[in-house]
């Protein structure tokens, strides 16, 4: 317990040590900028607070282009005025390029704020898309043609299996013989004759039993 204490105060008076730093380069460098008094301590805060609120966004929301590109603009600040008050940049003569970036940042900001702050919908929006593909209703009615096409083809199929039997010739003499067995057949069964069997008793193919079966009916 003692040690994880320590190491959070570490951590603690680091980041307080960092934040202080930064907060004064970024002062330094909107000062020498032409921002004095009370503006040239207001940017710092605006930069340090369009970071955290474009890392709380990449935190709570998770990954997004709006997120990241506020951040890396206010890291981008963040570490040029670092950079620049290092002895790399004249702050006594700051070039015209700087002061126009440092002037029109309170508009980059507060746009950079206000998407931030105020575009979580369409974010959320977007994971509600997935839910919403929900062809299955559509999966659920294609059953229903299934049965459309397999009608037409059953239809055709059975007058064709009902008209092939008068279409085959039928010699007379083999219908008067099959007369007689069928006669035989009822005699001493009782029942009339079926197809398969006055096929084996005439000895006739398929076809021709149901030939002579339709005509015998």
């Amino acid at each position: 317990m003692p040690r994880s204490s320590l190491r959070v105060d570490a951590v603690l008076v680091q980041a307080v040590i960092a934040g202080a730093l930064s907060f004064a380069h970024l002062h330094d460098l909107a000062a020498a900028a032409g921002q004095d008094g009370w503006k040239a301590w207001a940017y710092p805060v605006s930069v340090d607070l369009l970071l955290v609120a474009a890392w709380r966004r990449l935190r709570t929301d998770g990954p997004s282009r709006l997120a990241w590109c506020w951040f890396l603009t206010a890291l981008v600040a963040s570490l040029g005025a670092n950079v620049a008050t290092a002895g790399l940049l004249d702050l006594d003569d700051v070039p015209a390029w700087l002061r126009i970036l440092v002037a029109a940042w309170p508009a980059l900001a507060f746009m950079g704020g206000t998407l931030l702050a105020h575009s979580p919908a369409a974010h959320t929006s977007e994971p509600d898309r997935a839910p919403e593909a929900e062809p299955e209703p559509v999966a659920a009615d294609e059953p229903d043609l299934e049965p459309v096409p397999t009608a037409p083809v059953d239809a055709p199929a059975l007058p064709a299996a009902d008209l092939a039997p008068p279409a085959v010739p039928v010699p007379a003499a083999l219908v008067d013989h099959a007369r007689k067995v069928a006669a035989d057949h009822e005699q001493r069964t009782g029942a009339q004759i079926d197809t398969d069997t006055l096929r084996s008793r005439l000895g006739v193919p398929p076809h021709l039993a149901d030939a002579i079966a339709a005509q015998l009916a």
